[in-house]
Formats: structure tokens, sequence, C-alpha cells
């Protein structure tokens, strides 16, 4: 994530924020730091994400945002982590277990 002085203009992979990320639960979620700092329309935002799914990419646009914020103002740090902003999301997939359908489901059990 890049944060630059500008007017608010805020592109993901090239594209327009608003076609990237197309429900507003991402957009409100990608958004959220600038929100909480109000500083959505003083800068310009390029984000560069890969992997996963849609929101769980909105949710590393947000981790990227503040911490670019924390680098620019530090006075935002406790704030930003007051609302859980500043802690990544660790959670991966479990991974599928041998005898098993999968992480947790058996296959089905037979008493005869």
């Amino acid at each position: 994530v890049f944060l630059r002085p500008g007017g608010g203009d805020f592109k993901v992979n090239g594209r327009a924020f608003e076609q990237y990320f197309v429900t507003e639960s991402q957009r409100s979620s990608a958004k959220q730091p600038l929100i909480s700092a109000e500083a959505a329309a003083t800068f310009n935002v390029i984000a560069n994400v890969s992997g996963g799914g849609v929101n769980g990419q909105a949710d590393a646009v947000k981790l990227g945002i503040a911490r670019a914020l924390m680098q620019f103002n530090v006075e935002l740090r406790k704030k930003l982590k007051a609302e859980g902003m500043v802690s990544r999301d660790s959670r991966g997939k479990e991974r599928k277990k041998y005898g098993q359908k999968g992480a947790r489901k058996r296959f089905q059990f037979s008493k005869r």
C-alpha cells in the first residue's frame, strides 16, 4: 500500500476502488483506517493485493493502510490499535488429515 498526499484517489491492483470491491461491506472495511484517522480526502491510495478471497483482500488493504498511516503519523497508533486495525488476522486453512474426508469431517461410520 502506498499513501501519497492528494485528493482521495483510491486504486486497487490498477483498478478503481469501487470496481474492485463490489459490496459496501468490503468498501467500508478497506476504508476504515482512513475514516477513523479523518484522512479519507487527504491521501491518494495505491494498493496491490493478491491471494485469498475478496473479503480477505479488503482486510489486507485495511491493514496496509493502517500501517502506512502509522508511519506517516505515530500518534494514530493508539487510536487504530483500539479499533483493532493494527493486528493481522493469522487464521489459515487447516490441513486435511489422512483417514478422514477433510480437516475435521470423518468418513461415514458403519457399525456392520
